[in-house]
């Protein structure tokens, strides 16, 4: 079992190193103990997220298909929670990382229901304010509360030190979900045909200048909490918080309409200085 569960973690950092530049080089930042299992967790979500975006229908399934394709992967999942096992190595390396965080089907229910959506959004009417916090809170403030069951699996925390971290978790994966949201503008409307930050119309930058606000009050909020974390997370979690700052302000400055048709990015320094900085942070915590 060690050797198949080893062999199920190197099949789940490989698709990290596929989908993910900025998130994969955050993690390389995280402590041994905790990398492989952020890795597991993103695979999982990762692969759930291809299900429901494309790769299914491309493939030339229809609708009642992919469905199931996306019931059949739920099904695997709560079954390797349950057992420990599953001969799909994501969801096995997954199911791994679950258990040993103490995390279950109070935060995976919730992802897969997001994932759900996705098949039957309404393309003609798009999200609501209370749909869209009910999508990011399954598709992302979860993923983050995940990631901080990971991180603290080995610490005693009171109440008060718990609940803050968890708000926190919560309010980052809320920062990255919106982020991508406007990033993929252009992708989820002319491929997906999908609007997620509100009505089905054209934003302006009106709207964005109230997204942007959105996201810096959620990076903020977490930012506030990454001193509580046990220190050989918080190089990682600085440098993605970071990252996904220097993209709102980028966010901030590109015409909506620019949006629509290309997605912002990072530069290459820009990002090594940014990870620097939050390393740069964490050893002087650490003295």
């Amino acid at each position: 079992m060690r050797t198949y569960t080893r062999t199920a973690e190197r099949a789940s950092a490989e698709v990290i190193s596929c989908y993910s530049t900025s998130f994969g080089a955050a993690t390389r930042l995280l402590g041994a103990r905790h990398r492989r299992h952020v890795r597991n967790v993103y695979a999982l979500v990762r692969v759930a997220d291809e299900i429901v975006d494309g790769v299914c229908q491309q493939a030339g399934l229809d609708t009642a298909a992919q469905e199931d394709v996306l019931e059949q992967f739920i099904a695997e999942t709560h079954r390797g929670l349950d057992t420990g096992y599953s001969s799909n190595l994501v969801v096995h390396a997954f199911a791994h990382t679950a258990r040993a965080a103490g995390f279950g089907r109070d935060l995976v229910d919730p992802f897969f229901a997001s994932m759900r959506s996705d098949l039957h959004h309404d393309d003609a009417a798009g999200l609501d304010e209370q749909a869209h916090d009910s999508y990011v809170h399954g598709s992302a403030e979860v993923v983050g509360l995940m990631c901080l069951a990971v991180f603290v699996r080995e610490e005693h925390l009171d109440p008060a030190t718990r609940s803050r971290l968890e708000h926190g978790a919560a309010r980052l994966g809320a920062a990255f979900q919106d982020v991508n949201f406007l990033r993929d503008l252009a992708d989820d409307t002319d491929r997906l045909g999908r609007s997620y930050l509100g009505p089905a119309h054209r934003l302006t930058d009106a709207d964005r200048d109230r997204i942007v606000s959105r996201i810096r009050d959620q990076l903020a909020d977490a930012e506030a909490v990454i001193g509580l974390l046990p220190i050989d997370s918080r190089s990682a979690v600085r440098s993605a918080a970071g990252l996904f700052a220097a993209l709102a302000d980028r966010l901030s400055r590109t015409p909506v309409e620019d949006l629509y048709r290309r997605r912002v990015r990072v530069p290459d320094l820009r990002k090594a200085a940014i990870i620097a900085e939050a390393v740069g942070r964490t050893w002087r915590e650490r003295r």
